[in-house]
């Protein structure tokens, strides 16, 4: 009898610490898959800078600035976009992406994949050493279908997670993501004016660029109580101050683009350091 009450007891125990150990790593799973969800929204709006990146580089090699370190930048920013989308659609474990099962998100995807086909056909003639008037305006035309349908992806990929991530997070996480877009956006911009590239059109656009660009740095600053996150947001402030003449004014003087080559990227770094913070701080 002893013997038998003291299995018993042991399964009592066993179980209320199996039960006691799910219940203390239950909060644990849900922060992870909350990271995730954090991290799909983050890298999808990744692409959305991808594609405005490509086309920077893609002008800057055509007005012959650093025509070997873009060049080789170029080659690289397109690879990453071309492993995120595959990553996005079917997983990849190196980016921390899950296979995306949501029909409507799939079939977004496959939009963004078919857009993708000829805008990347023409960065490869880019890197190939073509960067011919026809070719870059092939990549003026083609670059915002190819922002916009990602935008569409992520602006669902946002809305499905409500279910795991505080939907004030996932808007955050997407409004920061789109900070770096921005940051490429209006060099881009900058570049097609230097370019000749509908000139008149990219001043006004450029100038829309970058004073979303502050109001909105502006409120995430305010809206931001994490110490941390407020800092990082102002290191990116300091560098605005430096180059947002630059964009607002579309000065195209060598000594301009010059420095805009040189600032563009700190700026875009810097901003994604905050959306990891961003995303870092979920719980």
């Amino acid at each position: 009898m002893k013997r038998l009450f003291s299995a018993a007891a042991l399964s009592v125990c066993l179980t209320l610490g199996a039960t006691t150990q799910a219940i203390a790593e239950a909060p644990s799973v849900a922060v992870q898959v909350k990271q995730q969800s954090g991290n799909v929204i983050n890298l999808a709006g990744k692409q959305r800078m991808l594609t405005q990146k490509m086309s920077k580089e893609a002008l800057f090699i055509a007005k012959g600035i650093n025509v070997e370190a873009n060049t080789a930048s170029l080659t690289k920013t397109a690879a990453l976009f071309d492993k995120t989308l595959n990553g996005l659609v079917a997983g990849d474990t190196t980016l921390n992406l899950p296979e995306t099962q949501n029909k409507d998100i799939l079939s977004q995807l496959q939009k963004v994949a078919d857009l993708w086909k000829p805008f990347k056909a023409n960065i490869d003639k880019v890197v190939a050493g073509e960067s011919g008037k026809d070719i870059l305006g092939a990549i003026a035309s083609e670059n915002l279908p190819l922002l916009k349908n990602m935008n569409m992806a992520v602006q669902m990929y946002a809305k499905t997670s409500g279910s795991t991530l505080d939907p004030e997070m996932a808007k955050t996480i997407n409004l920061a993501g789109k900070q770096r877009m921005l940051t490429q956006k209006m060099t881009k911009e900058l570049l097609l004016i230097a370019n000749g590239i509908d000139a008149e059109d990219n001043t006004e656009n450029i100038k829309k660029t970058a004073n979303l660009f502050e109001t909105t740095l502006d409120g995430l600053i305010a809206g931001t109580e994490n110490a941390g996150i407020k800092t990082q947001l102002g290191v990116v402030q300091g560098l605005w101050a430096d180059y947002s003449s630059i964009v607002k004014n579309a000065n195209i003087s060598d000594e301009a683009l010059l420095k805009a080559e040189k600032l563009n990227i700190p700026l875009l770094k810097e901003m994604n350091k905050g959306v990891k913070m961003y995303e870092a701080s979920i719980k």
